[in-house]
């Protein structure tokens, strides 16, 4: 039952955060705890499905004087950095999973998003390209929303085909993504996604090193 943006899930209290994810009261205690100003606090809060392999990519906004950390962190673990845009003192950064987004792409329902959003090559690195030209355009020259940003942080294609059907307008539930199709397969995976989260939470907390944590997850 929700009351006042808290509810009850096997006995514990969660809260909405400023997103509309859901968070656990012992999340929220860790969280103002933790240094936020350090990255590898940041990568694990804001990147824990990501890290778990839960999810295949991630948009991570950063400090530029934190990307040769970042890439340090990322060293080994499968995981890959691109930079998308610089704004002053601030990167967008696309991390993601190579071989994950790869299969994912190569879906027909994808393939043919990306035609119909006028890509003309398929392949991986050519889509990255041709995206990280797009947003650089959306966000330096007034130029339109790149809607294929779903396809590369690899939401499902229902969710991708209905935001961009609707102009991003009537979903039918919002946590990591706004959702068009199958809400409770959605929410089960929004609460892994956040038990994934608190997990990593604990292991630093507990004194692991992000990069132990990382190997972990291989």
């Amino acid at each position: 039952m929700v009351k006042n943006g808290r509810f009850k899930i096997n006995g514990k209290t969660y809260v909405f955060d400023k997103s509309g994810r859901m968070m656990s009261k012992e999340a929220i205690e860790m969280i103002r705890k933790m240094d936020m100003e350090q990255v590898e606090n940041q990568f694990v809060l804001q990147c824990a499905p990501l890290i778990a392999g839960l999810k295949m990519s991630n948009l991570f906004i950063i400090r530029k004087n934190h990307l040769r950390r970042l890439c340090a962190l990322l060293q080994n673990s499968g995981i890959r950095c691109r930079v998308l845009y610089l704004d002053g003192d601030k990167l967008t950064v696309l991390l993601y999973n190579p071989a994950m987004l790869a299969i994912y792409m190569r879906n027909k329902r994808a393939t043919t998003i990306l035609m119909e959003n006028g890509y003309e090559q398929f392949d991986l690195e050519s889509i990255l390209l041709e995206f990280g030209r797009r947003y650089r355009s959306y966000r330096t020259e007034n130029k339109s929303f790149p809607h294929e940003l779903g396809l590369l942080l690899g939401y499902p294609l229902d969710d991708v085909e209905g935001f961009i059907k609707n102009d991003g307008k009537n979903c039918l539930y919002t946590g990591y993504w706004k959702v068009y199709a199958n809400v409770p397969a959605k929410r089960n995976l929004f609460r892994r996604f956040e038990c994934a989260r608190e997990e990593l939470m604990k292991q630093i907390r507990q004194g692991k090193k992000v990069e132990q944590v990382i190997a972990c997850k291989r």
